[in-house]
């Protein structure tokens, strides 16, 4: 045990996790003994017979469980960015305990007792003292502290039960994404695909141990450049279906009967706390509110996103029956004929512009972005433990070239790592236990190159950077107290919000034009090139939008329905035929393998993207106004957004940064809907 490295300090330059050292078998020690600790901490503090007060229980809480906390975010970093069968039968063993263990502690009556006392003597506390206090209460009040013992068994059952269920769901989403193939053996099949996408699907086929052969795979990465590019409409349909299809097949994968027991377990775990449905318990501290705020917001978009991708389709379907085809437009063939259908309205195809979306020129324009609006620099370390090779990690200091935090980035898709793209910390900020800098990481899945090549990006990786990256400046820039208020610890309607605001610079034409470089040539990008890319901003946002608004109602449906689920197909057909959803979309995540809401945390919640467009739609109009890198709105933004994590009510900081309530209207004008 005590050669365990999970358990020593991270004595390091920086404190980061010794990757290298750590083994399989230090972590299920690793984790019992830091649990066995961080038990005899909480006891410590009901056991203190003292009078209750904010340091001698709530600061105390905040210290208490750093081993854990350390060991599960190295541990549950790498299950999602480095997976393995060992990691996932830990994570199968280990997180039932772990659930047991939170439980524990948040319905313990007599540390609940102790909060009580202080939460109704919060007056006497400083600001944040007061919102910590306010936001622990309101945190085991929801989990059912007020609940009487016979209920809070029943309760740590549910939660056990659904901790165990959402593993298993998103293992099963990997394996099923890993299982199916689309192996190509004909070049001619190959026509019009790009050479990376080509390359990538060679390798894929040399790793699967077949020659002369590329191999296609159920991922993004592979999916979209496939549907936009390839004319064999036979084989996008293959593809597409098998994307859709995963969690859905007669295997040990299929993830139907997860989620409709996730479904009602949660149902009834609300019903427990006094709500009718899970969506009304997710909702209860949010800056939604309720369900019915949501809906309306939902609902306003939606008109005008299904009026303008009916548009869409009829542009498409002209183009179809113009090449002599007779076929109707369906869902595989969206991303082929938008394309074509881009290319003829503003004679611009990404294709054009990817030459110059080098990975090396958005990040750095990710981090002059940053320094310009925040006074921030980022400095590559050379050299530092490392989990995987493609891992790299940067110094980031102030103006005063202080050291304020690390980050790393982990870019390029593996079969080992789950899909899509998301920042998370291996260390929070704060400042209760002496200054703790944070560690934060964004982990993506863009395509790999051939070695000695430049990662060339499209235009959603490149927003997708910028997405992660602003999450990543929320952790990194957090300027707080104490780590339950630190950086991205908000309501999830509002965590977006930092992280869709820095998606606005890289689709402002300023930023593309200085930092997109041809990768070859190293000329800018073409004025005219700019031109038709500005003009094209706000085409296909009928079907962009529309595909998320479905995802957010099938979301909602899972956590309002009243009654069970018994077929997720008819329910997934019914509520489609009802919102009046064209058939040639479909919802951007279909039931099961909707990992955000069933195993991401984003149950009732997926809508909180677009809650958080209304705010960055509305906070940007003034880098519009008055200048994109404009210092004293950066100073504002910086102080009132993305430092002062949740430790001040979040509505009166945007209000304080925007100067008035956020607009609606902005969002659908962003988007060309209005």
């Amino acid at each position: 045990m005590k050669n365990n490295p999970l358990l020593k300090e991270f004595d390091n330059q920086y404190g980061i996790p010794p990757f290298e050292e750590i083994k399989i078998e230090h972590y299920l020690p690793a984790f019992k003994k830091s649990i066995e600790t961080h038990k005899a901490e909480i006891k410590e503090i009901i056991d203190n017979v003292e009078k209750p007060s904010f340091e001698n229980v709530l600061n105390d809480m905040e210290k208490s469980g750093s081993d854990l906390n350390k060991v599960s975010r190295v541990f549950y970093n790498l299950l999602s960015a480095d997976s393995s069968d060992d990691l996932n039968k830990i994570a199968s063993e280990i997180s039932p305990i772990l659930s047991r263990h939170n439980d524990e502690i948040i319905l313990n009556q007599e540390l609940f007792t102790k909060i009580k006392a202080i939460y109704e003597h919060r007056d006497n506390l400083d600001s944040e003292q007061r919102r910590l206090t306010e936001v622990i209460y309101k945190e085991f009040k929801s989990k059912g502290s007020l609940l009487d013992e016979e209920n809070r068994k029943q309760l740590q059952c549910f939660n056990e039960e659904l901790s165990k269920l959402s593993l298993k769901f998103n293992q099963n989403v990997l394996k099923e994404t890993n299982n199916f193939n689309m192996v190509i053996e004909s070049p001619s099949d190959l026509e019009g695909l790009p050479d990376d996408l080509i390359h990538i699907a060679k390798e894929q086929a040399i790793d699967a141990g077949m020659e002369n052969k590329w191999l296609f795979k159920a991922t993004r990465e592979n999916l979209y450049p496939f549907l936009t590019s390839s004319g064999k409409r036979e084989l996008r349909e293959q593809l597409y279906k098998g994307y859709l299809n995963r969690g859905k097949n007669s295997n040990s994968e299929n993830n139907e009967e997860l989620v409709k027991r996730m479904a009602k377990l949660r149902k009834n775990k609300a019903n427990l706390l006094g709500f009718e449905s899970h969506a009304d318990l997710a909702l209860d501290d949010t800056m939604a509110e309720n369900k019915e705020n949501v809906f309306s917001l939902l609902d306003k978009v939606w008109k005008p996103a299904i009026a303008r991708a009916n548009e869409e389709i009829s542009d498409m379907q002209k183009i179809i029956q113009s090449e002599g085809n007779n076929f109707k437009l369906e869902a595989w063939d969206w991303w082929h004929y938008s394309e074509k259908l881009r290319k003829e309205k503003y004679d611009f195809s990404e294709a054009e512009i990817r030459p110059y979306l080098s990975l090396e020129n958005i990040r750095l324009a990710a981090f002059k972005t940053a320094e310009r609006l925040f006074q921030v620099s980022f400095h590559k370390i050379e050299d530092h433990p490392k989990y995987h090779e493609d891992l790299e990690g940067y110094e980031v200091l102030d103006q005063n070239n202080r050291l304020i935090g690390i980050f790393f980035t982990d870019y390029f898709a593996r079969p080992s790592k789950q899909g899509g793209a998301w920042m998370t910390s291996y260390r929070d900020q704060s400042k209760n236990n002496g200054e703790v800098l944070p560690m934060i990481i964004n982990v993506c899945n863009f395509p790999k190159p051939k070695e000695g090549e430049p990662t060339l990006l499209n235009l959603e990786h490149a927003i997708t950077l910028f997405h992660e990256f602003g999450h990543a400046l929320h952790g990194l820039l957090s300027n707080v107290t104490y780590p339950s208020l630190s950086g991205t610890s908000v309501p999830r309607d509002y965590v977006e919000f930092p992280s869709q605001m820095m998606e606005n610079w890289i689709r402002s034409p300023e930023v593309l034009f200085e930092f997109a470089t041809h990768h070859e040539s190293g000329e800018k990008i073409p004025g005219e090139l700019m031109d038709k890319y500005v003009a094209s901003q706000k085409f296909n946002q009928g079907f962009a939008t529309t595909e998320y608004l479905a995802a957010s109602y099938l979301d909602l449906a899972w956590h309002t329905e009243k009654d069970d689920v018994h077929d997720i197909k008819d329910f997934e057909n019914k509520l489609f035929n009802k919102k009046g959803l064209p058939a040639e979309i479909d919802s951007r995540y279909e039931s099961t393998y909707f990992s955000h809401i069933f195993a991401g945390g984003y149950s009732s919640s997926y809508y909180s993207y677009m809650w958080s467009e209304v705010l960055d739609s509305s906070a940007f109009e003034g880098f519009e106004k008055n200048g994109i890198f404009n210092k004293d709105l950066g100073r504002k933004l910086k102080e009132f957004v993305y430092s002062s994590g949740n430790s001040k009510d979040l509505m009166s900081q945007f209000k304080k940064f925007n100067g008035s309530e956020p607009n609606p209207l902005r969002l659908l004008k962003k988007r060309g809907l209005a």
